[in-house]
């Protein structure tokens, strides 16, 4: 009895962690289409928050988005609030997806292997693992990462950051497109 009680226990504590799925947002509009979101100049303004939900560093992120096809590089260039810069070029690539998702795959230099992106509606779940410079020292992080767009100019974005399964902090982005 104990060992059963104990196994729904566990069971009960896992369900209460899964979070969202992309096909749970198959049904909000405006649908959101990488290629056609990111395609042209953006901006973005960005914190990150410590796990105590601390803002611990704000930035704005200057954006070019170009595609040919199904392929498609976003140029992003960070300014942070302590003035230091920051460049990042991914390599996107649009792939069949199932039902009501389209699937991408993302690749830059400092993320590990490859970004995996699911959407479907208005969201975006990408699910990757960053190589992010830390006082002298590269630590591999995984992000857990959403986007939703709200209109055809807007898009938020929300970003948990995690080692081992341990919440290390958030990133907060607004999208605006020019």
């Amino acid at each position: 009895m104990k060992k059963t009680l104990i196994a729904l226990m566990a069971a009960a504590a896992l369900a209460g962690c899964a979070g969202p799925a992309p096909a749970d947002y198959a049904a909000e509009k405006p649908a959101l289409d990488l290629k056609t979101y990111f395609d042209g100049e953006f901006v973005a303004h960005g914190l990150f928050t410590d796990r105590s939900g601390k803002v611990v560093r704000r930035f704005t992120v200057d954006m070019t988005g170009v595609w040919n096809g199904d392929s498609g590089t976003l140029d992003e260039r960070f300014t942070y609030s302590d003035g230091k810069t920051e460049r990042r070029v991914w390599h996107l690539t649009k792939q069949p997806g199932e039902g009501a998702t389209t699937r991408y795959i993302g690749r830059a230099d400092d993320v590990v292997g490859e970004a995996v992106g699911v959407a479907s509606g208005n969201a975006l779940n990408w699910a990757y693992t960053l190589r992010l410079p830390v006082d002298g020292k590269v630590y591999e992080v995984q992000f857990d990462d959403w986007m939703y767009l709200m209109d055809n100019r807007v898009m938020l974005n929300k970003a948990v950051m995690s080692k081992y399964g341990v919440k290390l902090g958030e990133v907060t982005l607004s999208f605006y497109k020019k």
